[in-house]
């Protein structure tokens, strides 16, 4: 009854209506109105034989708002009645939404009937917590994963970036993450994803255990730019809210570049100037926006902490270049990032890691002495290794030159062999370092 009666409150009796007064290619012009507008505001738009179609105010141009439409723009006349919803863009889930399949507007689309919907709102576009209030990363989380447990040891909470051109393995990496991490619930956002892909990852590569807890956001390439921005939002918005009731979330986001892209399309729309490679500044405004909320949970009032948000978010690197601007503005934002080369794709080394170019800001504190002595051992046998593998692979390199990459040579195929790892195999993280200390020693 309290929430009836707080819903009827917030009820704003004011009918607030504009008109259409012109489409130009998507975006949409109003008039009317004005003085009940602010940027982000949601309308819905008359159409001639179609239902009204859903908006949002991206900015104004003298006395006109511009609306940035959620689907096709056929049957919008001159004139068409635009309703201004007072209301900001909101969900409101539960814990029953754990193996479901939603769209950017949180709309069941998996067949499986109506979903359950839970007594508080959750704004789409909520600000990260406060960095004063809120706790600081926990104890290490086991992925499941060799290379990144060992390489890149990751703690609940913490922020990692997935670099990678397209066709090397970040669909399968995360699926391997989403199935085997040590967390309560995995929230999987697929962001201007192939369609054709959307059922193979969710039924071959994530797989039915993977689902079972599990929430995936669907919104695809071939959807408006408001769409694929507002399915990242959404999948961050479901993960606070899972945050919030104490559970140990991993969130999954692929790929941070085209929510980079579905804003750029949108601030060009707007008429924001291009800046580096057509991203408009809007774009580097956005990205620590929805990234900075993910993390350690805020602190409560009563002194206990809420859950945290650990982010593994992919980045797909333009023509294989890892410092293209967004690339390089995420990196800088995130805790941490894993490479991944098509060099290593192609000789048939999944996942395609390069564990000399990856990094986790939370390494070496996290560790035990005796394992970071393991994994500085082992970095430097790598790159003793890489350094002189040119020479190798053509037999210019001769034995007994250099002590240090002799031993290199000799366990480089076990090395290789510990990195590589089939899609439904799982490695807790004890079980790594127990692995690679036999491999170091001469034990494998």
């Amino acid at each position: 009854m309290r929430n009836l009666l707080a819903a009827v409150e917030r009820i704003d009796p004011l009918i607030v209506s504009g008109r259409v007064a012109a489409v130009n290619g998507l975006l949409i012009e109003a008039r009317g109105g004005l003085t009940r507008l602010a940027v982000g505001a949601r309308a819905e738009i008359e159409r001639r034989g179609a239902l009204p179609l859903a908006a949002e105010v991206v900015g104004f141009r003298d006395t006109r708002a511009l609306l940035m439409p959620f689907g096709p723009v056929e049957g919008v006349a001159p004139g068409a009645e635009i309703r201004i919803s007072p209301d900001g863009a909101s969900v409101r889930p539960t814990l029953a939404w754990r193996g479901r399949i939603i769209d950017a507007f949180g709309n069941p689309i998996d067949g499986k009937g109506p979903l359950q919907q839970g007594p508080v709102p959750y704004p789409l576009r909520a600000p990260p917590p406060p960095a004063h209030a809120r706790g600081r990363v926990g104890e290490r989380l086991d992925l499941g994963v060799r290379a990144m447990n060992v390489f890149t040891t990751c703690c609940r909470g913490q922020r990692l970036g997935v670099f990678a051109g397209s066709g090397v393995g970040k669909s399968v990496l995360l699926s391997m993450l989403a199935r085997e991490a040590a967390c309560d619930a995995v929230v999987v956002g697929l962001i201007g994803e192939r369609g054709r892909e959307v059922r193979e990852f969710i039924e071959e590569t994530l797989g039915e255990e993977g689902l079972k807890r599990a929430i995936v956001v669907v919104a695809t390439s071939d959807e408006p730019a408001l769409k694929r921005r507002q399915a990242a939002y959404m999948t961050l918005a479901i993960a606070e809210y899972l945050r919030d009731q104490d559970q140990e979330v991993l969130c999954l986001m692929d790929s941070v570049t085209r929510f980079a892209m579905a804003q750029r399309e949108i601030g060009l729309a707007a008429g924001e100037p291009p800046t580096t490679k057509g991203y408009t500044p809007t774009v580097f405004t956005e990205l620590p926006k929805l990234l900075e909320r993910a993390g350690p949970g805020p602190i409560r009032p009563d002194g206990t902490q809420a859950g945290s948000i650990t982010g593994l978010f992919t980045v797909l690197v333009d023509g294989d270049d890892h410092n293209e601007p967004i690339a390089d503005a995420v990196r800088g934002i995130l805790d941490g990032h894993i490479v991944m080369e098509r060099a290593i794709a192609e000789r048939g080394r999944f996942p395609a890691i390069n564990v000399l170019k990856s990094i986790s800001r939370t390494m070496p504190g996290c560790l035990l002495p005796h394992e970071r002595q393991l994994v500085t051992g082992a970095r430097q046998t790598l790159a003793a290794y890489a350094n002189m593998e040119e020479l190798i692979r053509i037999g210019a390199y001769r034995g007994g030159s250099d002590p240090q990459v002799d031993r290199a040579i000799g366990l480089n195929p076990a090395l290789e062999s510990f990195l590589s790892q089939d899609k439904d195999e799982a490695t807790s993280l004890d079980e790594s370092f127990n692995r690679l200390a036999a491999i170091l020693h001469g034990d494998a």
